[in-house]
Parts: structure tokens; sequence; C-alpha cells
């Protein structure tokens, strides 16, 4: 059961990178929007442009991870095609793992150009031993925060609508490109329920950009993921009960 249930997950990520993630849609809003943003910061003030690199990472994680998420897992339970996934021996556990999977997998594909870009042109040494941990503990954290958004709703429109509630707040409240030191104290408390905001600090802490620990923000990260994956696989499982 154990080994159906990976080669599921596997399929099922590997199918979902053919048909919805490597499109130019799902590329675009992964990858382009990020860098578009982040230019925007970087022509209002060039020479601090280094700085704006955590930032342009992070976005790309959460964009990236969160693109098509809504649309392959909605599109599917509307076409029936997760009930017939499900008619294997298979649980629905493994199958809502293979969605995060295929979320987690194109992040993983954007993030990595986007990081050997910045690194690359602007000549950067970042600490890769704190990196690449952040990194992948993130996209997994926003893999399964797209999927349980997706999970909680039945139309398309309503998780794309409701998932860019939180996207949106926060590119703003989470140091991506204004510090959550100037912020008001009510802003500086949410920014710190908010997942983003420890991915900023870790990746910060891997560029030496200000002493942020970015095993503390693992830790942290850690915790959002058990948060949104646990729920999202109940949730899931009920409705195909």
């Amino acid at each position: 059961m154990v080994r159906d249930d990976l080669r599921c997950i596997y399929l099922i990520a590997a199918k979902d990178m053919r048909t919805y993630y490597l499109k130019p849609p799902a590329i675009s809003w992964g990858i382009v929007f990020p860098v578009a943003w982040t230019l925007a910061f970087y022509l209002r003030s060039p020479g601090d442009f280094e700085e704006l690199v955590p930032g342009l990472i992070a976005m790309t994680i959460l964009f990236s991870t969160t693109a098509a998420e809504a649309v392959v897992i909605n599109f599917e339970m509307r076409l029936g095609s997760l009930e017939r996934l499900l008619l294997a021996p298979v649980s629905p556990r493994a199958v809502l793992l293979g969605k995060v999977l295929g979320g987690f997998l194109f992040g993983l594909l954007m993030t990595s150009v986007v990081t050997a870009g910045t690194v690359i042109g602007l000549d950067l040494r970042p600490d890769l031993t704190a990196l690449i941990p952040v990194a992948v503990i993130s996209l997994l954290v926003f893999s399964s925060m797209g999927a349980l958004f997706s999970v909680g709703f039945k139309e398309v429109f309503e998780a794309q609508t409701f998932l860019n509630l939180p996207r949106f707040l926060m590119v703003f409240l989470c140091g991506v490109v204004y510090p959550i030191s100037a912020m008001p104290s009510p802003l500086q408390f949410v920014s710190q329920i908010l997942p983003l905001t420890y991915t900023v600090e870790g990746l910060r802490g891997a560029f030496s950009v200000v002493s942020s620990s970015p095993l503390i923000a693992s830790f942290v990260l850690t915790g959002f993921l058990l948060l949104f994956i646990f729920p999202a696989m109940r949730i899931f499982g009920k409705r195909f009960d």
C-alpha cells in the first residue's frame, strides 16, 4: 500500500508538471510577476538592489508554488479526475501529496532559476547550507498552503480569489520590500504570524543582509508546514468519504 501511494504521488506530480505547470501562464505568474515587482523597486533605488534579493527569492517561492495549485485541484475535482484516481488502490492523502509535490517541484525549478541568476549576476556569496534548507521548507509550506486553500473551496475562482488575499498581504507585510521594523506596531504583530516573514528572514540570514538565524526561521516554517498540510489532507479526505 505504501509503495502504491509513493508511486501515485510521483506520477501525479509528474503529470501536473507536464499538464499545468510547465505552461506559459504558470511560468509567467510564478517568475515574471516577482521579477517585475522587484525591478520596479530597483528602478526607484538601484543602489540597494542586493538587499532586495532575499525578498525577490521569497516572492518567487510564494507565487511559483501557488501559481496553478488552486486551478489544478479544483479544476480536476469539477471534471471528476480525482474521483477516477481514487478508484485505484491509493489513498486520498497520497493524491493530495502528489498535488503538493507538483507545486513544490515547479517552485523549486523557478526559484533555482531566479536564485542562480541573481547570485551569478550580482556576484553574491550566500551561505548555501542556510539558503537551501530555508528555501526547501518554504517551498513545501507554500505549496501546502495553496493546497489547503484549494480543497477548502469548490470553485476555481473562489480558491484563487481567497488565495490572493494572503499572498498580497504577505508581500506588503513580511519585509519583502519594506522593513518590518519601520511598520506600525499592529502591523509588526501581524507580520509575525505570517509564514513569508520567516522565509524572508531566513534568506536574509543566508545572504548575511541581517543577523537573522536561518535555523530559527526553518524551525518556525516547519511549524507552518504542519499547520497547513494536515488540515488540507483531512479536508480533502472528507470530500471523498
